[in-house]
């Protein structure tokens, strides 16, 4: 693109052409005036950041020293550095009144010898009583005379010059307003939308626009204490408001001697808040009469006035084409950049040789000469939160990559690793400008320029810019300023990973805090990693999975029934390490496993590997995704069928769900890769167990139905659950439509001869189903009952691995491999395969040392055919009683529980009925009660609540039904459920669920986020608060999750296929007056750091509380800020969407709004309280 054709080519005008032509003779350029040339020989800039930076990187490529000043807020800013000298001004002054300070600057410029100051942008650049100041001093100021900055500076004066120029004008006032009643006036002239600005300052400070009469007040004081807050002076005026216009401004230079020359001109209109966001230089598709129109008024103008330095003339255009004079910037503009690319002429350098008393001419600048080669466009990275209305963020910046190369240029100041953001001063991080042959590949180059970025610690408008970029319309057509309001779907972002950050978040907080997950003993992790037996290159044998994939659940029974061997369920991947470690093994040893069990054991029934308590837990303390763990697991094992828990109509929960919840969760998990569905209820209770059955059923799943097995079929003395009561229940089941029937013996309550009368039975009975037997080792007879259980007809047993076998887990694999081998009963499995996968769990085990029940347990105990407590539970209760300090008490404890047991009217015990009689034992412990007794104050004694809800019935109905009159003495009046619990309950919305989790964290919930919200809401709001903060860290190893790196430890983390980080811990530094200590690490050969809260420490520290989002009714700071006026008193009536006060960040102001109707019932802050976000504001209690 090549605009105004004659003239030299790109390259002609830049800085050496400059300096060649200061080489030329006054006499060649001759001027009736005759000011004399003063070469400048320090030169300080009245401004911070960025600007003051591309200021002084001109003056030392022309010689000049320069002088920097500072507030006391940027002590530690670039800017400074950047100077041959700096100075502090504004002493004990607020961060923005230090360069308002005109008297401080100007004692600093006559101190130090400064010949002239550069104003920059923004601050005092339009202030035309410190143009005064300066020259009054004697020291040159850097851009046009105090009269023209007057004059320009006034909006109102400026119309007036541009009417009398013959320049069009938006309608308007004639002078500043002072009061909201002359808004009303002229609004009532013109109608609305109407316009404030402010009269002596731009950027989009003090401006609002006003569509509605009822907003006018509120807006009209915003506008004008931004305006104060800015620029010194409150004053506004009004104009009627253009909608939909383009935002062009035109640039132009002027010299001492009259010459006046434009730039051509910038397209500015995509604006958030008046502010430009995106500037492209020249405006696309601009018609040329129209361009010669801009330009020709603009030179105009600046001659009426006598306009020397450089300048910008702002222009309307509607949509017809009309364009309207807005006002002129009598400064350097933020986008001045993109003119320099596309003319090539140095603006800052031309300034300064102007304020010396060059002529244009002499600098080889004439109109004749300037030329647009290309185009180029800037963009303002921000440290904003677009997707929170563009809020300012702020704090340290923990990292920075910006993106370089070909055609990119950055002008920037505090972009660097370990630059604090303040909330005092602009958001702006970084100007990122784009050259190219056109528009397309200039929007190419930024495009990738921007995808290069790395920026952490702070959020920015980044992926905004990126959706701007790669929208059609920017790309093919025109924009206005109403660009970005039309197009929401550019705030449907691209979420930033920062997954490497994240994880030196969490290693640090591990580091200073110590393990996320609670830990039961102190017990230290193994440094010893497993080693993963030898994997078969190839696809795995087919197996089991492959026969149910075929030929669906009815022909994987038939297979199973079938089939000659004993088969073996393994639960080395569930319950095994439930009931040895807490259910706390991580997906990360899981995985690792996982290919060699499906190469290695392609012919067992199937692996237990999902559901029950570790769904919850896996979020819980693990902080991963139950959901990925399966998809994960089923990728790594194709063939062999997975189990999982189901807890009837309770899903995998502690609590009643409504019918269709279970229904979806069952069919989600068979999405997910789930194939047979073992349904059980703690009480047998037939009604829920049936819910589930039909729920797996329909997903397509096997059913399994599983029957909790108690008491003692050889014992004649206790026939409350008697062969009779099981043969019973079994029919029920098979008529219900259970593919496999399983019997479920949580405590290990088969003894050989009770296996074989069971079994017996039931093989006698149903000849055709396939029967499937689980149980502990808890009393160590676990093989000879499962080996009893075979010879009498069982199918399937369940074995753990051996290093994770025996006590209150699984019979071992080896031992039941070994016992059936060369027998009818054989396995067909190779023992060498289960001692190469034992050891991988013996050193794996090790890192679970924290949670391992040997801490406290040393071996099984047959006692607990006597106490029928759980194996997983029994490994808890010994956790719990230790803990508690109750470890020698333990043995009254397992009394207890047999007493209360006997109490509740003897329960079948699996969870959760297992846990309320443990509830109730802990309680006669603690308060040193007998069975007896508790019976005879039952009507007066606060019982456990899960105590209180069984009885009323939450979850079920007992075989013999409740305890009487002891039920009737702890319900008292309390209400009672009859039949199944969850029948009443109305049908979950799913839809409804989905759209709040959207609205809260984002467009990437998936169905299976949605499931797991839908069965532990609170539970999956923590794992993604955490996930949020720390970023997923299943890729870490175990000993890193549990207990972090040591000082000097070098070790790689794979975040993804291909993406591997090489970290190495360096130190933890002293805790700071904010409570947090900086970890530092070396992250890919780079240096990073984290700051982390103490949390010991921040208990001993006070600090301003935090909002809480689960109560509704605390109002926080939507971001960093101070506190300029609190609108509302305690006691006070608000209603929803009252403003209750004002907050001023990066001299902007944000009016937070009552988010319900209410009472105000608590204020945390006052005038000028600085807030960080999401630090409390006020509470409000809600109107019933």
């Amino acid at each position: 693109m090549l605009l105004c054709v004659s003239g030299v080519g790109r390259g002609g005008l830049g800085l050496l052409a400059i300096k060649r032509a200061c080489l030329l003779t006054r006499t060649a350029h001759s001027s009736p005036q005759n000011f004399e040339y003063r070469p400048i020989r320090k030169v300080m800039v009245a401004n911070r950041g960025e600007i003051a930076i591309r200021v002084f990187r001109a003056c030392t490529e022309l010689g000049i020293r320069t002088v920097a000043v500072y507030s006391e807020e940027d002590r530690g800013q670039m800017h400074r550095q950047k100077a041959d000298e700096a100075y502090l001004i504004g002493k004990s002054l607020p961060p923005v009144a230090a360069y308002l300070h005109i008297p401080d600057i100007i004692k600093v410029a006559k101190e130090n010898g400064v010949d002239a100051i550069h104003p920059g942008y923004g601050f005092l650049s339009e202030r035309s009583d410190f143009a005064q100041a300066c020259v009054d001093a004697g020291v040159r100021f850097i851009g046009p005379s105090p009269e023209t900055v007057r004059k320009m500076g006034d909006k109102v004066e400026a119309r007036s010059l541009a009417v009398s120029a013959g320049v069009p004008v938006v309608p308007g006032t004639d002078a500043p307003i002072s009061s909201v009643g002359e808004a009303r006036v002229f609004s009532e002239t013109y109608g609305f939308p109407i316009i404030f600005k402010a009269a002596y300052g731009g950027g989009g400070r003090g401006m609002r626009v006003v569509k509605e009469y009822e907003e006018l007040e509120e807006n009209y004081h915003r506008a004008y204490s931004e305006a104060l807050t800015a620029f010194g002076n409150g004053a506004l005026f009004v104009e009627k408001f253009i909608e939909k216009p383009r935002h062009i401004e035109v640039q132009i230079l002027g010299d001492k001697y009259g010459n006046i020359i434009h730039l051509y001109e910038r397209d500015c209109s995509i604006q958030r808040r008046h502010q430009k966001v995106v500037e492209i230089a020249p405006a696309a598709d601009l018609d040329p009469h129209l361009r010669e129109r801009l330009t020709s008024d603009s030179v105009k103008l600046a001659k009426q006035v006598g306009y020397e330095n450089a300048g910008t003339v702002e222009f309307l255009v509607d949509k017809h084409g009309k364009h309207y004079f807005i006002e002129v910037n009598s400064r350097l503009q933020v986008e001045h950049t993109v003119t320099e690319e596309v003319t090539d002429v140095d603006l800052v350098h031309a300034q300064l040789r102007v304020c010396e008393g060059r002529s244009l001419p002499e600098l080889g600048l004439t109109q004749e000469t300037i030329r647009v080669n290309g185009c180029a466009i800037q963009c303002r990275v921000t440290t904003e939160d677009p997707a929170r209305g563009f809020q300012p963020d702020t704090g340290r910046l923990e990292v920075f990559r910006s993106g370089e190369g070909m055609g990119i240029r950055l002008d920037s100041a505090s972009a660097f690793p370990g630059a604090v953001i303040s909330p005092h001063y602009d958001s702006l991080l970084v100007k990122v400008i784009a050259s190219g042959k056109d528009m397309s590949t200039a929007a190419a180059k930024m495009h990738r320029a921007l995808s290069e970025f790395r920026v952490r610690g702070v959020k920015t408008n980044i992926p905004f810019l990126q959706n701007v970029l790669s929208n059609h319309q920017f790309l093919h057509s025109t924009v206005d300023t109403q660009f970005i309001d039309e197009n929401q779907n550019l705030f449907i972002m691209k979420p930033v990973q920062n997954r490497a950050q994240k994880l030196l978040h969490y290693l640090g907080h591990v580091m200073v805090n110590g393990p996320t997950t609670p830990i039961p003993v102190k017990a230290k992790p193994s440094s010893i990693d497993p080693v993963i037996p030898t994997v078969p290159m190839g696809e795995p044998s087919l197996g089991f999975r492959d026969v149910l994939l075929r030929e669906g659940p009815e022909g994987f029974a038939k297979a199973v029934r079938a089939h000659p061997g004993l088969l073996l369920m393994d639960t080395t991947f569930r319950d095994a390490h439930q009931s040895l470690l807490a259910t706390r093994v991580r997906t990360h040893d899981l995985k690792k496993i996982a290919p060699y069990v499906s190469h290695s054991f392609n012919n067992l029934f199937s692996l237990e590997n999902w559901g029950g308590a570790t769904f919850d837990v896996a979020m819980r303390f693990l902080y991963e995704c139950p959901w990925k763990r399966l998809q994960d697991l089923r990728t790594l094992v194709p063939n062999v069928p997975f189990q999982m828990l189901l807890r009837g109509a309770n899903a995998v929960g502690y609590t009643n769900y409504p019918d269709n919840a279970v229904f979806r969760f069952c069919e989600v998990a068979k999405e997910n890769g789930m194939d047979i569905f073992r349904v059980f209820d703690s009480l047998n209770y037939l009604p829920n167990m049936i819910l589930g059955m039909e729920a797996a059923g329909r997903a397509g799943g096997v059913v399994e139905a599983a029957i909790s097995y108690t008491g003692d079929v050889s014992d004649p003395m206790r026939q409350k659950y008697s062969l009779e009561y099981y043969v019973n229940l079994t029919e029920e089941l098979m008529k219900a439509g259970t593919h496999v029937l399983c019997i479920k013996d949580m405590a290990g309550l088969l003894k050989p001869e009770s296996s074989r009368i069971l079994i017996s039975a039931l093989r006698d009975r149903f000849p055709d189903v396939p029967i499937h037997v689980h149980t502990h080792d808890t009393a160590g007879a676990g093989v000879a009952a499962m080996l009893a259980c075979a010879e009498a007809g069982a199918d399937v047993v369940d074995v753990a691995v051996d290093s994770m076998a025996g006590m209150t887990s699984q019979p071992s694999m080896g031992a039941m491999v070994a016992c059936t081998k060369g027998t009818k009963l054989d396995t067909g499995i190779a023992l060498q395969k289960v001692f190469d996968y034992s050891e991988y769990w013996e050193v794996t085990r090790g890192l679970y040392a924290p949670f391992d029940c040997t801490a406290t347990m040393k071996s099984g105990n047959a006692d607990v055919y006597e106490n029928e407590i759980p194996g997983g539970q029994y490994t808890n209760l010994h956790f719990q009683a230790h803990s508690m300090g109750l470890g020698n008490k333990f043995k009254q404890v397992k009394k207890s529980y047999s007493e209360a047991n006997k109490l509740l009217g003897d329960l079948i015990k699996v969870t959760p009925s297992s846990k309320i009689v443990g509830d109730l034992a802990q309680f006669m412990v603690q308060n040193n009660l007998t069975r007896e007794e508790v019976e005879e104050r039952a009507d007066e004694l606060s019982f456990p609540l899960s105590v209180v809800e069984f009885l009323q019935g939450h979850i079920g109905i007992p075989h013999g039904g409740f305890p009487e009159p002891f039920r009737t003495k702890v319900l008292k009046s309390l209400p009672r459920i009859e039949g199944r619990p969850g029948a009443t309950l109305p049908p979950l919305d799913f839809d409804a669920l989905e759209a709040g989790l959207r609205l809260q964290h984002g467009d990437d919930i998936t169905e299976e986020d949605v499931m797991s919200a839908a069965m532990y809401p609170k539970v999956f709001e923590e794992y993604k608060e955490f996930t949020g903060s720390f970023g997923p860290v299943d890729c870490l190893s175990t000993r890193l999750f549990l207990d972090g790196p040591k000082i000097a430890e070098e070790f790689q983390v794979e975040i993804e296929r291909g993406k591997t980080l090489h970290i190495k811990a360096l130190a933890v530094g002293d805790l700071n007056k904010t409570g947090q200590r900086g970890v530092f690490f070396e992250l890919n050969g780079q240096l990073r750091s984290v700051l982390v809260k103490d949390n010991v420490a921040m208990k001993e520290m006070k600090f301003h509380p935090k909002a809480l989002k689960s109560v509704r009714g605390q109002v926080g700071a939507p971001m960093p800020g101070k506190v300029i006026e609190v609108k509302v008193e305690p006691g006070q009536k608000v209603e929803k969407g009252q403003p209750l006060c004002v907050l001023s960040a990066m001299k902007m102001e944000t009016v937070v709004n009552s988010p319900l109707t209410g009472v105000v019932t608590v204020i945390h802050v006052n005038t000028d309280t600085s807030l960080e976000g999401d630090d409390l504001i006020l509470e409000i209690t809600a109107e019933e």
